[in-house]
């Protein structure tokens, strides 16, 4: 469905739009993609390796609704990737987080409704579910306007979906990354917040592929979420450095011992598919249906039962440390 379609990216230069890019460049063969961003510095370096003729690149930040309105001329897809995610960062910088996730937000569904864009998905988090922190509360409030978007769109033909799932491996920020530095270094501990913290775990390519499906799967108001696994973060230390002692340091201002992606709440919307689960808006449309058990390629889920949550805790899929191992070598390629 990406054949001779412009997709734009927003904070396309971070690592789930270098990502995408890369797998629209080989599956597809795209009129345009424009990669929206910025940072000049990322973008120059994207482009030595991203440089298809198809290829387009703009300076421009989700806060400036004039630029992104000029970015989205003649656009079909719109993936909305950009936001500000360090947890601890938007606990001391508060403003800026709502400045970039929630009004940046608002930007993009106005952008995208006076452009006629066919398809827009925004990317959330699991810590937008029942959120303790900033960015989590900032990226529920984006979800929510993300949904109300489809009322808000009238006669637009413009569809708005949202794809939710948990902590990406090895992506900036990530605790990967961080586990890592700590063994180049030579340290003599890996630093553990606390000793029963568990996290969904997906792949960028994972992430890239949900979404590129859910394109497809969209009527526009439904959040996605996709069934992954959990792991512990003590597995994750011993499988990175088994050798390494671990250090409890404490919960970070923010952090959950445990994450969320389907509310017990929310239950009462939640589906059920093969792969993933469906929230359904908890607001009705005037001019959309408000029937979210079937999908666009008419694949059809079952509610969920009342009291449901998913939750990296219970699920009941977890990686063993081996598993973590291989993951997340099949993760780097």
């Amino acid at each position: 469905m990406f054949d001779n379609k412009t997709i734009l990216i927003t904070g396309g230069t971070g690592s789930f739009g270098k990502k995408y890019v890369k797998t629209l460049l080989e599956r597809y063969r795209p009129k345009k993609i424009i990669v929206f961003s910025r940072d000049e510095l990322k973008q120059f370096e994207m482009q030595q390796t991203y440089n298809a003729s198809c290829m387009r690149y703009f300076i421009g930040d989700v806060r400036d609704r004039e630029r992104l309105r000029r970015a989205m001329q003649g656009v079909d897809y719109v993936i909305h990737a950009a936001a500000l995610k360090q947890v601890p960062a938007a606990e001391y910088n508060p403003m800026e987080c709502i400045k970039t996730n929630i009004n940046g937000a608002e930007n993009v569904i106005e952008a995208a409704l006076d452009c006629n864009v066919d398809k827009v998905i925004a990317l959330s988090t699991d810590k937008a579910a029942n959120p303790i922190n900033l960015y989590g509360a900032t990226k529920l409030a984006s979800d929510k306007l993300f949904v109300a978007a489809n009322n808000i769109a009238g006669g637009h033909k413009t569809m708005f979906s949202v794809v939710r799932y948990g902590n990406v491996v090895c992506s900036r920020g990530s605790v990967v990354p961080v586990f890592q530095n700590f063994i180049d270094e030579n340290r003599d501990h890996i630093p553990i917040t606390h000793p029963d913290m568990t996290r969904f775990w997906i792949s960028l390519q994972q992430g890239v592929d949900f979404v590129l499906k859910n394109f497809e799967r969209m009527l526009g108001g439904e959040i996605f979420v996709p069934k992954i696994p959990s792991i512990k973060i003590t597995d994750l230390a011993t499988a990175m450095a088994p050798n390494l002692k671990q250090k409890i340091v404490g919960i970070r201002p923010g952090e959950k011992l445990h994450e969320v992606m389907c509310p017990e709440d929310l239950s009462f919307d939640t589906y059920e598919f093969d792969d993933h689960f469906v929230i359904a808006p908890g607001i009705k449309f005037s001019s959309r249906t408000n029937n979210f058990d079937t999908n666009a390629q008419n694949e059809k889920g079952k509610p969920v039962q009342p009291g449901f949550e998913y939750n990296s805790l219970s699920n009941p899929e977890y990686l063993s440390v081996e598993e973590i191992v291989e993951f997340n070598k099949q993760a780097l390629l």
